[in-house]
């Protein structure tokens, strides 16, 4: 039997929660002021109903479990903090886009200013969101603003191509960035090494929610595995682990991590 219950074990958790917030591409946002444009005027229209999202089951029930001592160390992907709003407080390994960063010198600051001055010097856009608010989406004077299923807005390009403007560094004037890891980007080198330091110190390690795509989750699965430590993945289809992996529980993050806090434990027939 292989049992997720071990009291004294030190857990490494990386959990996945995927989102509908826009990322992009480092090379492209770097380069090219209509790239940054597009980014940050989706990016300002969704702002209001993203940071109203709360968390979910999975958020909950990881959180009760590390109050619980039953999780002594969390590294999440996730960017939108709903981890910090259920209690916990995980290692951020692919940043926050609750924090604005400059490129040029390093400067960062929190997002909420960073949305008043995208207000300041866009006051019809200010406008524009307040229309979508109140039921009048798709006019002209939303911008042609529309809320898809998805909850991400699209924007009639002709919209923001010109008549969006962005803020730039207050020290030094350069390109300002959410402080997220972006496609070409690299994960800042002390938080990585801390990151592979619990993986390979850690007795057990679970995956929850991930298919492990992305090259910076699955090292740290693949050297806590190495290391010998217990894996395990709670996820819904296949992942990059699944052939090193000795358990891979295919069902929901939260109704698993619910039973455990309901039961105190589960066991599995081992593989």
């Amino acid at each position: 039997m292989w049992n997720s219950g071990l009291q004294k074990s030190q857990w490494s958790i990386q959990f996945w929660f995927q989102t509908n917030y826009p990322s992009g591409d480092l090379k492209e946002f770097t380069r090219s002021s209509r790239a940054r444009r597009r980014y940050w005027a989706r990016s300002y229209a969704g702002w209001r109903r993203f940071t109203a999202a709360q968390p979910g089951p999975a958020h909950t029930a990881l959180a009760s479990l590390e109050k619980a001592g039953r999780i002594n160390f969390m590294i999440t992907q996730n960017v939108d903090r709903l981890h910090h709003r259920a209690g916990s407080d995980p290692l951020e390994l692919h940043g926050t886009v609750y924090t604005v960063m400059c490129l040029e010198c390093g400067f960062s600051f929190p997002r909420d200013l960073f949305q008043d001055q995208l207000k300041a010097i866009n006051p019809k856009w200010a406008e524009a969101i307040e229309s979508i608010d109140h039921g009048d989406p798709g006019s002209e004077k939303s911008f042609g603003m529309k809320q898809r299923p998805d909850g991400d807005i699209e924007i009639d390009e002709k919209f923001w191509e010109e008549g969006f403007h962005i803020p730039v560094c207050e020290k030094c004037k350069g390109v300002l960035k959410p402080d997220v890891i972006f496609f070409g980007d690299n994960i800042p080198k002390e938080r990585a090494t801390q990151a592979m330091e619990v993986a390979k110190q850690s007795d057990a390690f679970l995956v929850l929610g991930s298919s492990l795509m992305t090259m910076s989750a699955f090292r740290l699965c693949r050297a806590a595995h190495e290391a010998g430590a217990m894996t395990a993945i709670v996820n819904i289809g296949e992942t990059r682990a699944d052939d090193i992996v000795p358990l891979k529980i295919n069902a929901r993050v939260g109704e698993i991590l619910h039973r455990v806090l309901d039961v105190g434990s589960l066991s599995v027939p081992a593989l």
